[in-house]
């Protein structure tokens, strides 16, 4: 088969694999779904053979579809590789960056540093996915995965961009009126903020010696969201376990105390925030979006309170 859109045709049929619908893909590409679903008819029409069974309610590969599906990442990251490897040897800042992150880290410290990059170089775009799942850099076709805590993958290449420290914290109102607080078993006394997702992602564990829920401690608010539990916070609900990076600011400027800071080395609340990306010669975007982000976090971070550097 002959076709000069054969490689923009397996992009479009990827990307529905993906999404798992027409309209998905549609979103993601800034089209309409007839034309995503015109796209895929001709593909199917080129290799004379269903790639998707298509129903009212579900859109599945067949086997057809599965066993393109595996070629077409294949031909498609190569040909990102190749148009990456040219751009980096000519310098060239353009093309799509491709971040994944944790919401509340890309609002604070991704888009500043993307704002500044888009107005500086016209031809670049980004696509920023802002999600609390393990996204893949390899199946999903990503620049970079922005990732904090112990890296399993050995495949993945990892850019360390800086240390995260989780903090007690609370505010000034909720302290004047709870109970004492001298100690890390006095906790159980008082009011908890926590992860509503996940057995103990925020690690209560390693202050508490067990999750908050396994203590038979009812926290007295949980979410999904860094950025609504420091607000939790900061409103007086209770004490957080919160990453430096989230509420360090509210602390150096008083809004927020830092709580039993006389325990922080009793509790192992420390770990790394890095980049892992999955070509080891990236892009010349790639380069330069971790180079300004790591300016813009800054070493020491600064977020960093400082009495948990002595």
């Amino acid at each position: 088969m002959h076709s000069e859109k054969f490689a923009e045709f397996l992009g479009v049929f990827a990307d529905v694999a993906r999404e798992g619908s027409f309209s998905g893909a549609a979103r993601r590409r800034g089209i309409t779904p007839s034309s995503i679903a015109r796209q895929i008819d001709l593909l199917e029409s080129q290799l004379a053979t269903p790639l998707f069974l298509r129903s009212t309610r579900m859109l599945r590969l067949t086997e057809a579809g599965e066993a393109l599906l595996i070629r077409a990442r294949q031909i498609l990251d190569a040909l990102v590789d190749a148009q990456q490897e040219i751009a980096s040897i000519k310098g060239e800042v353009t093309g799509t960056l491709r971040v994944a992150c944790f919401p509340t880290f890309g609002k604070r410290y991704v888009i500043p540093v993307v704002s500044e990059l888009v107005q500086e170089y016209p031809q670049l775009n980004v696509e920023l996915d802002l999600t609390e799942r393990l996204a893949d850099p390899v199946s999903e076709r990503l620049d970079l995965v922005i990732r904090i805590g112990d890296v399993t993958d050995s495949s993945l290449i990892a850019t360390f961009l800086a240390p995260q420290t989780r903090i007690l914290c609370a505010s000034q109102a909720y302290l004047a009126k709870g109970p004492k607080l001298e100690a890390l078993a006095d906790l159980l006394h008082h009011r908890l903020i926590d992860k509503i997702h996940g057995a103990d992602l925020l690690c209560w564990s390693d202050v508490l010696g067990n999750p908050t829920r396994q203590l038979g401690k009812q926290p007295i608010f949980l979410c999904d969201d860094f950025e609504a539990m420091r607000l939790a916070a900061l409103e007086g609900m209770g004490i957080g376990f919160l990453p430096d990076w989230v509420i360090g600011a509210d602390i150096l400027e008083s809004r927020l105390i830092h709580v039993l800071p006389h325990c922080a080395k009793e509790i192992r609340g420390r770990t790394s925030i890095v980049a892992l990306r999955a070509l080891r010669q990236p892009a010349a975007r790639v380069s330069l979006f971790l180079d300004r982000l790591r300016n813009h976090i800054g070493s020491p971070p600064v977020w960093t309170v400082s009495d948990l550097e002595s």
